[in-house]
């Protein structure tokens, strides 16, 4: 399975905003911006909103095939993901990637969850191409 996108820049990169557009229409010409990558205040998305709503997305689906396999049932699973851009003498550099995860198993065994949430950390394949990133799981679990 391969997933593409496409993003644009017309003029100046400093003055005016790029546009990025996923293949499945989902979004089509968001804009992005310097501004709001480094300044916020800014309309639009930046590449780091987008890994974090990519990495979010990747470790709830590893915690929950996670779970399946181990025979438990997931009531709910909610991730959030906290990606941090940081200006650098080399240029910007993503440093970490903080994932906030509620988990809602009712009857399973709470240190089993944890178990399994520290592995899908590991074993996403988001988690896995963020190899050189700082990654660290705050886990919430309701049993």
């Amino acid at each position: 399975m391969k997933s593409t996108a496409t993003a644009r820049w017309d003029g100046s990169v400093k003055d005016s905003p790029g546009k990025v557009t996923v293949a499945s229409g989902l979004f089509k010409n968001a804009p992005y911006s310097l501004k709001a990558r480094f300044e916020g205040g800014a309309p639009g998305t930046t590449p780091e909103e987008l890994i974090a709503a990519a990495h979010a997305a990747c470790y709830t689906m590893a915690l929950g095939v996670g779970l399946m396999k181990a025979g438990l049932t997931s009531k709910s699973i909610e991730t959030s993901a906290e990606v941090e851009v940081v200006m650098g003498d080399k240029g910007a550099d993503i440093t970490t990637s903080a994932l906030h995860c509620k988990v809602e198993a009712p009857g399973a065994d709470r240190e089993k969850v944890r178990v399994i949430a520290e592995g899908a950390k590991t074993g996403c394949p988001v988690s896995k191409a963020l190899a050189g990133v700082k990654i660290t799981l705050a886990l919430d679990v309701k049993v």
